[in-house]
């Protein structure tokens, strides 16, 4: 599964994940870091809805958010 939305958008489901979920991003990133260890992305969605009943978009915007994260300390 494939990010489908535009970058603006992902930003502003980011910037509503704290509100709508009670977690801070940071917070999220460490869960999925001490969940289980999908490779695919959907799979990690996935996971992340089945476990915290979160919303499909919620699920991907954390996902996603945690992949560019990851991305840019593998380059620092």
């Amino acid at each position: 599964m494939a990010l489908h939305h535009s970058e603006q958008t992902h930003q502003q489901l980011v910037a509503r994940i704290p509100g709508a979920t009670g977690t801070q991003l940071p917070e999220w990133f460490r869960r999925m870091e001490d969940g289980p260890s999908f490779s695919r992305f959907d799979d990690r969605v996935n996971w992340l809805r089945s476990e915290y009943d979160l919303a499909h978009g919620h699920a991907t915007a954390i996902v996603h958010e945690h992949d560019l994260v990851r991305s840019r300390r593998s380059f620092a």
